[in-house]
């Protein structure tokens, strides 16, 4: 499901190494907010970082100078390889139809934010999208998923309906909710160029693993929550 991709805006994976960020991304921290039961209800923007026309991101998770690079990568021997699927969302996903919307979902690309629990989970709310207050809660907590796993289709014109970014941006995710740093967002289509120079599809919404300990990578796959993983220390 290509998004539309803003010209010089890249991130390129080194291989065993860091995320090269490129096309003077904007680059800023951004924190799940929660409700009084805990759950992911907004997001929260937090401190942004001086501009840069390029940058490093550490993505082994042992960098002193997070969220940059500062070679650690190689004193631990990290090992980086490109194990997600390559293949399109569309073809990935699988499709749960509703009475005026209609879900899509990739299992694989969840990062473990838990935007899509509230109001009965989006899955339920799929099934009552006739209903205004659920279509509402629905398009929501879908454009809140940061990897784009879950994505909400208007079944009248058969178009996503996506979160409008102001332009294309990094976003280091922090989710205080499990004591722990989440992964990176990449917001607004940026393209994502693997190791071997393979570009991968252009999505509005993606997350990368930051932990280094994804078994999806160079996706997040919620193991910053399992392995307590800080970008404090």
């Amino acid at each position: 499901m290509d998004s539309e991709h803003t010209p010089g805006a890249q991130v390129r994976i080194s291989r065993n190494g860091p995320y090269l960020v490129a096309g003077q991304l904007p680059l800023r921290k951004q924190t799940i907010g929660t409700n009084s039961e805990g759950e992911s209800v907004e997001w929260v923007a937090g401190a942004a970082y001086p501009d840069q026309a390029q940058y490093a991101l550490c993505r082994c998770g042992h960098s002193r100078h997070k969220p940059f690079c500062d070679g650690t990568h190689v004193q631990v021997g990290f090992d980086g390889t490109e194990t997600a699927s390559r293949r399109p969302y569309l073809e990935q996903a699988r499709r749960i139809p509703g009475p005026a919307m209609s879900l899509t979902d990739v299992e694989t690309l969840c990062a473990s934010a838990r935007f899509c629990d509230p109001h009965g989970k989006v899955w339920q709310q799929v099934r009552e999208s006739q209903a205004p207050a659920a279509r509402a809660h629905f398009v929501r907590q879908c454009g809140d998923c940061p990897s784009g796993r879950l994505v909400a289709w208007d079944n009248a014109t058969g178009q996503p309906v996506e979160p409008q970014y102001a332009a294309p941006s990094v976003v280091l995710i922090q989710d205080p909710a499990m004591a722990c740093s989440g992964p990176i967002g990449l917001r607004g289509g940026v393209q994502l160029v693997g190791a071997d120079g393979f570009a991968y599809e252009v999505r509005n919404r993606m997350a990368l693993c930051r932990c280094g300990a994804s078994k999806n990578k160079p996706f997040c796959d919620g193991s910053h929550i399992s392995t307590g993983f800080s970008d404090e220390r």
